[in-house]
């Protein structure tokens, strides 16, 4: 096949980046790749370079397709709870609702597990997605209460991050347990919530 136009290259990055969300970037082999995109060596080749330059394209893809419109509702600026408890409700419907008992999980995180302790360039995208995450959740958190001063803020935003990210790479192998991560970072929400009603009562 010849040259990828330009209005397919986002489905072909978009079928790549689910077999790498399945797979991992280690464990996909080119012939995957074809498989998936339905495109030669060839092409793949001439339009993101190599397998790497491909995975580079789906994790971009990722970051503006999965995660920053998830990340969205955090940045509202709502002045209550709910913004944050819609977050953590979203990761828990991406969990369940993945057919055949097993869960993708993250993409980033995955990475972090795989290819990024070993990659400069892939550790820095998944340090910046944790940096990323963490700062919209404590932007959320301050926006929702009164009490906290910035040291709290930043911990409480650390804690969500971590119990975000450890139940998005749970998912993968235990997804009761990550659905009960999710249902913590909730309880948590809204146990500080109603911390800072209590003290502005």
């Amino acid at each position: 096949m010849g040259r990828i136009q330009a209005f397919e290259t986002v489905s072909v990055v978009q079928a790549a980046r689910d077999v790498f969300w399945d797979r991992g970037f280690e464990a996909t082999s080119v012939a995957d790749l074809e498989e998936a995109t339905g495109l030669g060596r060839s092409s793949l080749y001439h339009c993101f370079g190599s397998k790497r330059g491909l995975f580079d394209a789906a994790v971009r893809d990722y970051l503006d397709i999965v995660v920053r419109p998830r990340l969205a509702v955090l940045r509202s600026g709502a002045a209550d709870s709910s913004a944050l408890v819609a977050y953590f409700d979203s990761l828990r419907t991406a969990v369940q609702d993945l057919a055949g008992g097993s869960s993708r999980g993250c993409l980033l995180v995955n990475c972090a597990a795989g290819l990024a302790a070993h990659d400069t360039s892939a550790c820095a995208v998944v340090d910046g997605y944790r940096a990323e995450l963490t700062a919209a959740l404590r932007g959320a958190l301050a926006a929702a209460s009164a009490g906290p001063d910035a040291a709290m803020l930043d911990s409480r935003a650390r804690m969500l991050a971590a119990l975000s990210m450890s139940a998005m790479l749970l998912a993968r192998v235990n997804r009761a347990e990550a659905l009960a991560m999710l249902v913590t970072a909730c309880d948590l929400v809204n146990a500080w919530a109603a911390r800072s009603a209590a003290a502005l009562g």
